[in-house]
């Protein structure tokens, strides 16, 4: 890649980042082009140079926001932590988004998840599932997780809750209760040991 296309690649990441921070904190309908281009150091033209709209550009940092929570999820699956500081700081995680997302935002990507095909739903499937699967085998070969319990019943609970998920009808009340059903998802209803 040279040296133009590689700023050009940074500016649309920094707008895409000014826009994710924007949204977190206030929402979508609240915040306009002037203020993601004052956020971002770029003029609102170049923001259309990127993006067709808003909506296009909504939707583009929808798709930056799965990839950034992925990777930072990758890296404590991977990490040389052991097994139960893994956990917690994925808890940890879950929480301080939980906190920090501004419902209109997480509703938009709890609706973009629940449509078929969805790029959430292409990440859980090719990330997620060996994420958990790596994780949950390095449980049990540490002894946190019960041995007796497959793969197979593990990945099934995991999909239940998923689907579960996507209804309109759950994903629209679970934000505030996102850090208990993870704790409960990984320590169980008996609590941690």
């Amino acid at each position: 890649m040279d040296g133009f296309q590689r700023r050009r690649e940074q500016k649309k990441k920094d707008i895409l980042e000014a826009t994710l921070q924007l949204y977190l904190t206030y929402g979508i309908q609240k915040v306009s082009i002037a203020e993601i281009a004052k956020e971002a150091n770029v003029s609102q033209v170049t923001i259309y140079n990127y993006f067709e709209n808003k909506h296009q550009l909504t939707k583009d940092v929808y798709i930056h926001y799965i990839d950034k929570a992925s990777l930072e999820f990758e890296q404590v699956v991977y990490s040389d932590l052991p097994f139960p500081e893994k956990i917690k700081q994925i808890i940890f995680n879950k929480k301080e988004v939980s906190q920090q997302i501004h419902e209109e935002f997480y509703q938009f990507m709890m609706k973009e998840y629940s449509l078929d095909g969805s790029y959430i739903e292409k990440i859980y499937e090719e990330k997620s599932i060996p994420y958990f699967t790596h994780l949950f085998k390095e449980g049990m070969e540490q002894g946190y997780v019960d041995p007796s319990l497959s793969n197979e019943a593990i990945l099934f609970y995991i999909h239940m809750l998923k689907d579960y998920l996507q209804r309109e009808d759950i994903y629209t009340k679970v934000l505030p209760l996102t850090e208990e059903i993870t704790k409960i998802f990984f320590y169980g209803i008996i609590g941690e040991r």
